[in-house]
């Protein structure tokens, strides 16, 4: 109970930031995103490093890294995770610095549910007639949105996709979340570095000086990484049907923010589409939840079973 506790707050808290987060690249919204994402690459990179010294984990880093240099098709997943995730990031923080929060929400709200796509186009896995239904349903609300909005809405299918993939790279190269991390952002650091030169050098950078803009700018290192380590901590000690209901926390907190600080249009079609949405997430819950049960009362029969014979 004690370690579900746990696991609970870190996992919370790591999606409560995450929530959070669209305030943080609004006081950066005078950046332009592309400057915003280096910066969060290059200070990412740098909070990662210290991270990997002090928390004693270059011996496993060092093991992790060499395994990942032998295999081929670890290596090569890495890589592409590293790019899926800095195209996630561009594409999240133009979209709130464009008054597209609402929709950044409900691409992470979808994210799940494409995940399960993948599952099934990718991983050959089978799912019940409940996670069927709840993928049919989010496709309504998206297509709802496309009809009744008069807009396709790319923002948030591009957010769903590159995380959805990320999420399969992830799966693939199966190393641990500090090294994952540390690994995605030096590979990209080297370009997002050059970036940096370039702008400062040309005199349109926003580090010239040490300003609160440039503060915060090295500060999206931190508040990178440390949801991402939290989420590592709770995911260790949590169910995934647990894990899965906590995840909704950040696509709600920032459709709120979107809503209700920052004032954006939320229409009777966003409310359908997303009326979809969440109709899905709950079949979807629930059909996991049984499928959960059912796997360990299996599991149970099994050994049961065994001691008997």
């Amino acid at each position: 109970m004690k370690t579900t506790t746990i696991g609970i707050a870190y996992a919370a808290g790591a999606y409560a930031i995450w929530g959070i987060l669209p305030a943080y690249w609004k006081l950066v919204a005078q950046v332009p995103a592309y400057e915003i994402l280096a910066h969060r690459i290059f200070w990412s990179f740098i909070f990662m490093i210290l991270v990997v010294v002090l928390a004693k984990h270059k011996k496993q880093f060092y093991t992790e890294v060499c395994g990942l240099v032998s295999e081929r098709k670890k290596l090569l997943a890495i890589i592409m995770g590293s790019i899926l995730i800095s195209i996630n990031w561009l594409i999240y923080i133009w979209a709130v610095n464009n008054n597209q929060i609402i929709e950044t929400s409900l691409g992470y709200y979808i994210n799940p549910l494409f995940s399960i796509f993948l599952g099934i186009l990718i991983l050959k896995e089978r799912l019940s007639f409940g996670q069927i239904l709840s993928v049919v349903l989010a496709a309504m609300g998206v297509l709802n949105m496309t009809l009744q909005v008069g807009k396709f809405p790319w923002v948030a299918l591009s957010l769903a996709v590159s995380f959805g993939l990320y999420g399969l790279c992830k799966k693939i190269t199966d190393v641990s979340a500090i090294t994952s991390i540390t690994l995605e952002t030096c590979i990209v650091t080297p370009l997002a570095l050059l970036y940096l030169v370039y702008l400062e050098g040309q005199g349109g950078g926003m580090f010239s000086a040490f300003t609160p803009t440039a503060a915060l700018l090295a500060g999206t290192g931190v508040v990178t990484a440390i949801p991402l380590l939290l989420f590592a901590g709770g995911a260790k000690k949590l169910t995934l049907t647990i894990l899965g209901f906590i995840q909704y926390l950040s696509p709600t907190i920032a459709l709120l923010l979107g809503i209700f600080l920052y004032h954006e249009t939320f229409t009777a079609a966003h409310l359908v589409s997303f009326a979809f949405i969440w109709s899905a997430i709950v079949l979807f819950s629930l059909s996991q939840g049984r499928w959960f049960v059912q796997k360990k009362a299996l599991l149970k029969n099994i050994a049961v079973t065994k001691e008997r014979n």
